[in-house]
């Protein structure tokens, strides 16, 4: 149950002794660049609100379903849970009882918060027999992709072939502190996941699994088919069905169908059984 990074080491370059005083005295310069002032982001307002799916309901409501379990569809498949800091401590033996099998819990947002309740979270689901992953609050207004990315896998967000651990995942959706694409040009949405992408592979070997709503990623990266090869889709849909897919996927990994209920209301189900669930974890 890792909660720091133990997938591929980053590269490092050797450094020859008789450079480090020349190469210390320039990083200060270095580190006072534009871009690095850049990436240090800044911190978001209120984190414990934005957990996932928080913004989803306010821009496209329920679908008449009131948020409530489907009838027929939402029992196929294997059940899970999400949660964040607004969840507190979790009763992970209750659920694990009731039949819930996998959970995915809140790490990151930005490059300046973690959830406080990430340990008893992360942890306790593992320790409840559950398979468990984590995901990044994406702010892409706020930092690179990469930058992001690095933070999530360096702060709980890490991959490990356990058999017991699900590849991070990437929440894109509905800004909740501002302009709905946090100000980016549909061209400069797909190069930020993309960097995101690229660098959460990089770190830990995986491709991350994509967390949004087909009307987000419509408005927001122009219907982009870039990703539908390579990461796994999480789609939000609070009615019967998780309706029409974004561009580039031809079928969704897990559904997010509700937000309402009790003791933990984001409820989701992976679109296959449990042997595949532990073929999505185990990364072959």
């Amino acid at each position: 149950m890792p909660l720091r990074r133990s997938g591929p080491a980053r590269r490092t370059v050797p450094i020859a002794a008789g450079t480090l005083v020349s190469l210390l005295s320039v990083l200060p310069l270095a580190l006072s660049g534009a871009a690095t002032a850049q990436d240090a982001g800044k911190r978001p307002a209120h984190p414990d609100q934005d957990w996932m799916g928080s913004t989803i309901v306010a821009h496209e409501g329920t679908l008449r379903a009131g948020g409530l379990e489907p009838r027929a569809s939402y029992r196929r498949g294997v059940s899970g849970v999400d949660v964040s800091s607004h969840n507190h401590n979790v009763g992970w033996s209750g659920l694990r009882r009731s039949g819930v099998r996998f959970a995915y819990v809140k790490a990151t947002e930005g490059t300046n918060y973690t959830n406080p309740y990430f340990a008893q979270q992360y942890r306790g689901s593992y320790k409840s027999g559950m398979i468990h992953g984590a995901y990044h609050f994406a702010l892409p207004d706020h930092s690179s992709g990469g930058s992001q990315a690095e933070y999530f896998a360096d702060h709980g967000g890490d991959w490990s072939r356990d058999g017991r651990t699900l590849p991070g995942a990437l929440d894109m959706e509905y800004n909740p502190y501002g302009a709905t694409c946090y100000g980016k040009s549909h061209k400069a949405m797909v190069s930020w996941i993309h960097d995101f992408v690229q660098t959460y592979r990089e770190e830990t070997g995986r491709y991350p699994v994509i967390y949004t709503s087909t009307n987000w990623w419509k408005r927001c990266t122009g219907n982009s088919g870039k990703f539908g090869r390579t990461n796994p889709l999480w789609i939000p849909r609070y009615g019967s069905s998780v309706g029409k897919l974004p561009h580039g996927w031809n079928y969704h990994s897990i559904w997010q169908h509700t937000s309402s209920g009790h003791p933990v209301g984001d409820r989701n189900r992976f679109n296959g059984t449990y042997s595949r669930l532990k073929v999505l974890a185990n990364g072959r």
